[in-house]
């Protein structure tokens, strides 16, 4: 996990993304597309670190997350404004996917905002 990132689990999940915009990547150690996706969401984390709070749940450790959400493959990314979902990606996602996605939430909640 990168400097930028945040664990979570089942404890801390629910307070973790109540506020602002929050990029979940549910994953295991096991799953070879989750590693695939963790450097290119170490590089998200980067580049909207003070904006985007970008974390990871290990989805064997955080049994209750994964039932909640209804996550059933992985890598599962989950977008979340607030404490709500506003975006899901299943499979791996680049880069550019995903920082578009967080700037479109973003720009969503600046404008409400107003």
């Amino acid at each position: 996990m990168g400097s930028w990132t945040v664990e979570l689990n089942d404890a801390n999940f629910g307070s973790q993304i109540q506020e602002g915009v929050t990029l979940v990547d549910s994953w295991a150690p096991w799953c070879g597309p989750c590693r695939m996706q963790g450097p290119i969401l170490d590089r998200v984390a980067a580049r909207t670190q003070g904006t985007v709070t970008v974390a990871k749940v290990n989805v064997d450790q955080a049994p209750g997350v994964s039932a909640a959400y209804g996550v059933q493959s992985i890598p599962t990314l989950l977008v979340f404004r607030n404490g709500e979902i506003v975006r899901e990606f299943v499979g791996v996602q680049s880069e550019a996917t995903l920082l578009a996605a967080v700037e479109q939430v973003g720009v969503h909640e600046d404008a409400s905002r107003k």
